[in-house]
């Protein structure tokens, strides 16, 4: 029987809908999905051969659930195939059965295939790193053998709300500031608009039941104490609406930061001077521009040609090359060593690197 549609259900559904739609209309990776009502000559075997998969990455909590039910609705309306795929950390007891549980409820949807993966999860970056990083290499090792074309997250406007806070308490930069990004590589995150509340409401809306993980309430975790003491105390204290607020400032972060990379991309065409050894960059031209577009350059160089990240502490030490001048020598770091030579910055890698 079919749920009747509420303002949670409708909410949702749309925002999968326009997920989807924004993929195939704007030359995303869904741009060749057939258009249902143009292939009436075909048999539905033939048309379901025509169509891209998409995976849902479902843990079988209320926003993956509530995604999975959405996206089985929404994406046969967009010519497209739905699967699913759930990730057993094996880090609780009862995991297995947890996955069985969530395997069934994407069966049950209309899902197909449904697959579940047993992750090896390591213990670099601690625990919640250790996880996540396990988690998506078993998503794309999925993705990679169904062939999926799009992996969608149920993260949520709370979940972006969330990243920003932790961002900026740990003094991480713009680019954790600036959140979550709806898609990112195969990866779609349609929810980032959605509360919480409504994905709890979509399931119980649907008759769904959502399995609740004992890890959301256990304050040994980061996120954990901002959701439940940092957000009810900003809440308190400014009043309502700052999730979404922490969302909106996350998306304006992320537009200025894109606009700042690319002018930063296109001052690297024209100036940089590749040579055996390395790279180079005229000093000039680095002193007359802004601070944040110098720094980005600096590390767009180190990470193009290097391939290696630069922390903001190594960025300046570098920059100081430029704007504090004063005769210093070669700066080391791992895997590269920067000097200032006459009129440019050159950048070389070290034995170490080679």
């Amino acid at each position: 029987m079919r749920p009747r549609l509420t303002p949670a259900i409708a909410d949702v559904r749309r925002a999968v809908r326009l997920a989807l739609d924004m993929e195939r209309f704007s030359g995303g990776l869904l741009a060749d999905a057939p258009e249902i009502r143009n292939q009436s000559d075909l048999t539905p075997e033939a048309l379901e051969k025509r169509q891209p998969l998409v995976l849902v990455a479902l843990s079988g909590g209320p926003d993956s659930l509530a995604l999975a039910a959405a996206t089985a609705f929404e994406a046969p309306r967009a010519g497209l195939r739905a699967g699913a795929v759930i990730v057993d950390h094996g880090l609780q007891a009862g995991s297995a059965d947890v996955a069985a549980r969530a395997s069934a409820q994407a069966a049950a949807l209309g899902l197909d295939p449904v697959v579940t993966r047993t992750a090896q999860v390591g213990t670099d970056g601690g625990p919640e790193a250790a996880a996540r990083t396990a988690r998506y290499r078993e998503l794309d090792a999925a993705a990679t053998e169904l062939g999926a074309e799009l992996v969608l997250l149920g993260h949520t406007l709370d979940d972006q709300a969330e990243t920003v806070l932790l961002g900026l308490a740990r003094g991480s930069g713009p680019a954790s500031l600036a959140g979550m990004r709806e898609r990112t590589g195969r990866y779609l995150r349609p929810l980032l608009g959605i509360r919480r509340a409504t994905t709890t409401q979509f399931c119980a809306d649907s008759g769904l039941e959502p399995w609740l993980d004992p890890q959301n309430d256990d304050p040994a975790f980061a996120r954990v104490r901002v959701r439940r003491d940092l957000l009810p105390m900003l809440r308190d204290a400014l009043g309502p609406g700052i999730p979404e607020s922490l969302a909106r400032t996350a998306e304006q972060l992320r537009e200025d930061s894109d606009a700042l990379d690319h002018f930063a991309e296109e001052i690297a065409e024209d100036l940089a001077e590749h040579s055996e050894a390395g790279i180079s960059l005229p000093v000039r031209s680095l002193q007359v521009q802004p601070a944040a577009l110098r720094q980005r350059l600096i590390r767009l160089v180190v990470a193009s040609e290097f391939h290696l990240s630069l922390s903001r502490a190594q960025t300046l030490e570098v920059a100081r090359l430029v704007t504090d001048w004063h005769g210093q020598g070669a700066i080391d770091l791992p895997g590269i060593k920067v000097e200032r030579r006459g009129g440019v910055l050159a950048f070389e890698a070290t034995q170490q690197h080679s």
